[in-house]
């Protein structure tokens, strides 16, 4: 298994800088829309999608509404601003899911409705925070190279500080290992990071500072999203969210602390153009 891990990690990581860096705005758009097909598809086994057809009705579905969202936030003023806006308030809303989850398995044909919901407002504002942040400036690309490796910094920092010194269980119910100390540990990693990413980025001691609290925040939701997948896992009793990717699981495994973190980070930055 760590073997395996180890191989896809070697060969995606370096697929994944050099899409970033290296390709437009748009030509990034299709192969990041092909990530959220992908992971759509899998949200929708965890959902209660069994039958190829409903899954397939629910992919194509989603495929519209990245097109609609698309062509209205170029066409319409304000209309990508609203779409972060209501990630924002969905993800504040998962949050507290999260920590209310007792630890119920099985899924009814509500939750199920509900559960097509969701992945609509977990799925779609994750490629258009993507696309954004990626045509946010000429830093675009590295902002959003900034944003990946802020999670992986975040999660690292997590691990090895609750792996020493974790006692308190954060979410007990929905994933055993997370403790509150390495949260916190996750913070510390996640700050020093940022001011490293402040300084890259040259920005003055104000902008610094709003950079800084932006990625604090984004880091914690970065946690929410690893952990509201890990919720609907359990209820299905499912380890994986699929097995695309040998050793990591997944696309959805993959880019669950994504789906948090990127709208987020979007919100921040469109915030900050406006106070420009």
């Amino acid at each position: 298994m760590l073997k395996q891990r180890l191989l896809t990690a070697l060969v995606l990581i370096p697929l994944v800088v050099w899409a970033v860096l290296a390709l437009s705005t748009n030509a990034l758009g299709l192969v990041l829309a092909l990530f959220v097909v992908l992971g759509s598809w899998e949200w929708g086994r965890l959902i209660g999608l069994n039958s190829v057809v409903a899954r397939t009705g629910y992919v194509l579905l989603i495929v519209t509404l990245l097109l609609l969202a698309h062509i209205s936030a170029r066409q319409l003023a304000g209309v990508e601003f609203m779409i972060f806006v209501l990630a924002g308030a969905w993800w504040l809303i998962g949050t507290v899911w999260v920590f209310r989850y007792h630890g119920g398995t099985g899924i009814k044909p509500q939750d199920t409705f509900i559960g097509m919901i969701v992945g609509i407002l977990v799925l779609v504002p994750t490629w258009l925070a993507l696309t954004r942040i990626h045509a946010f400036s000429a830093d675009g690309p590295y902002m959003l190279l900034f944003v990946m490796v802020l999670i992986w910094v975040a999660d690292s920092g997590a691990y090895f500080a609750g792996r020493r010194l974790g006692r308190h269980k954060l979410a007990p119910a929905v994933s055993p290992g997370k403790t509150v100390e390495g949260v916190i540990g996750g913070l510390v990693a996640a700050g020093v990071f940022s001011l490293i990413g402040a300084f890259a980025f040259d920005l003055p001691v104000l902008g610094a500072a709003g950079f800084v609290l932006l990625s604090l925040v984004v880091a914690l939701f970065s946690v929410v999203g690893d952990l509201f997948e890990s919720l609907f896992k359990r209820r299905v009793g499912v380890k994986d969210s699929g097995q695309l990717l040998p050793g990591h699981g997944g696309v959805l495994d993959r880019i669950d602390s994504l789906t948090a973190a990127a709208p987020v980070f979007a919100l921040g930055l469109t915030l900050f153009e406006g106070m420009r």
